[in-house]
């Protein structure tokens, strides 16, 4: 039986291939419904291009829009990496889908409530829509498998010295997150940074069927804020939130207690793991820190070969 899943996201480059990489693998993940937050580019961008994806790929998800920013301040975008419109590169059609008349919170309640199994959350932008829901329904939280996220890092941050860009944006909200009893995976720059795709291998994509194509395009742009930044290779970060779902024993990992700081003048947004031998706390998060990128990589290929074939299909293979 697949293991039913709600998707937050903010896309953004990483966010729409992580959405394709869960779409390849129905008979491993259910996909209940994707909910949108302010993170990457403005909600209505997002949401847009959440839609454009689907459309794209003919899969007819449920999308509702979530928080258009943090529980406290400002949005800060990511539009520097992800462009302007939140995710620029391939001109992909209109969607055909329009988001749902229910708000995320009351999306993801009415899932979560009706389900006979549990849930299993994987955000992979700002923790403002996951936050809101257990603030205001904290019974739910009985009903929630585990969360599968992408956000933090423990050795280094990449928007400050300390803090990754998904918690950076709303701190308290990941706070909440963290210290929810909730089981957590996370996926941190820690292990998401060694999830690199290089050129040879985004020009192996562009070789391929129309999905393969559509992602090749999309991390030619993603890719020139990385190589800006000095990183040799793409780091694909979210996908490593949905491809731990679907191979755990790709991953290596330690459990940790981790919190998140809200406060400090250098290390606000910082993901703080208690690494002592004898910790405070019990660990609450399944910190995820060494990857198999081969097997990562023929994991990705595999999965929008496998798409680009169900499109091949549905289009009488033209």
């Amino acid at each position: 039986m697949p293991t039913p899943i709600i998707i937050d996201c903010d896309p953004g480059h990483d966010d729409a291939i992580a959405i394709l990489l869960a779409l390849a693998h129905p008979e491993q993940l259910e996909i209940r419904g994707i909910t949108t937050v302010g993170g990457n580019q403005i909600l209505d961008k997002i949401t847009d291009n959440a839609l454009k994806v689907l459309s794209f790929v003919n899969a007819d998800i449920p999308v509702a829009k979530g928080a258009v920013g943090p529980l406290l301040g400002k949005l800060v975008t990511g539009a520097e990496a992800h462009g302007e419109s939140g995710m620029d590169g391939p001109a992909l059609p209109a969607s055909k889908f329009k988001p749902v008349d229910q708000g995320a919170v009351e999306f993801m309640l009415d899932i979560i409530r009706s389900s006979e199994e549990k849930i299993t959350l994987v955000p992979m932008a700002p923790l403002t829509n996951i936050a809101l829901l257990i603030t205001a329904y904290p019974e739910v939280k009985e009903r929630i498998e585990k969360i599968s996220l992408m956000g933090g890092g423990l050795a280094y941050g990449n928007v400050t010295v300390t803090a990754e860009f998904n918690i950076y944006v709303d701190p308290e909200a990941a706070r909440i997150v963290y210290e929810s009893g909730i089981p957590i995976v996370m996926s941190g720059l820690d292990v998401t940074d060694q999830a690199a795709i290089f050129e040879d291998e985004i020009l192996e994509l562009k070789r391929r069927g129309p999905v393969s194509v559509m992602v090749g395009e999309l991390l030619d742009f993603y890719s020139i804020y990385g190589k800006k930044m000095g990183y040799v290779g793409n780091a694909l970060h979210d996908p490593c939130a949905v491809a731990w779902l679907l191979h755990p024993e790709l991953f290596e990992s330690q459990h940790l207690y981790v919190t998140v700081e809200t406060e400090g003048k250098l290390t606000r947004g910082m993901t703080v793991a208690d690494r002592r031998k004898k910790p405070d706390r019990a660990a609450n998060t399944e910190v995820l820190l060494g990857i198999d990128r081969e097997a990562f990589m023929k994991l990705l290929f595999d999965s929008l070969d496998r798409l680009d074939g169900e499109l091949l299909l549905a289009s009488g293979g033209n």
